[in-house]
């Protein structure tokens, strides 16, 4: 099945989105922005992608890299953010997106540190490190929504994770695994800004 896909990226982080556009086999309709909008006028930026490019998408691809940090700064990462914001946005005119987060290469050790001891349950839990030196915090918060557990499951996740060669194997089955969050209760419980 084609899902409408939005590409979010920092520039340094290009060749990603391109290698997905033309070496991918993947069954989906490209709504990404591949050309620069001709304005200084960030309001008018965002509008145009939201109406052009993310209103009517349903899935939003984050490629998460070395620049993707809400440490970095608002003037940063005011792009990343409200591409993020406005794909968790549910409300008129616009559908929620899933959100499916790609760890690229440069990164995947610093997201993905190992497992760890809970002395609360008594198992071994992935220690997967979405945080402000890793991630923007739209896409940690609706990752990590709060639910009072020692772990989350699947079932307490909205946003997908997914490392940069495992997502190669499979495109289509992380971005439907993303795109099926939509309809489940977990949805209910986003926040679009934490």
């Amino acid at each position: 099945m084609s899902h409408k896909c939005f590409i979010s990226f920092k520039t340094e982080d290009f060749f990603y989105k391109k290698y997905i556009q033309e070496n991918m086999d993947i069954d989906m309709i490209d709504k990404s922005l591949d050309y620069s909008i001709d304005s200084s006028d960030q309001e008018h930026i965002m509008r145009r992608i939201r109406e052009d490019h993310l209103h009517d998408s349903t899935v939003t691809i984050f490629l998460i890299g070395s620049k993707s940090a809400e440490n970095l700064g608002e003037s940063e990462q005011k792009y990343i953010k409200r591409e993020l914001q406005a794909s968790l946005y549910h409300g008129v005119g616009n559908t929620q997106n899933g959100i499916l987060g790609v760890v690229l290469p440069s990164v995947t050790d610093k997201i993905y540190c190992g497992q760890y001891y809970c002395s609360t349950c008594g198992r071994n839990h992935n220690w997967v490190k979405l945080n402000n030196d890793t991630v923007i915090t739209e896409f940690s918060y609706n990752y990590y929504i709060p639910n009072g557990k020692c772990a989350h499951g699947e079932d307490d996740r909205f946003c997908v994770l997914v490392r940069w060669e495992e997502f190669k194997l499979n495109p289509e089955f992380y971005i439907e695994q993303a795109f099926s969050k939509r309809s489940q209760p977990i949805a209910n419980k986003t926040r679009v800004r934490p």
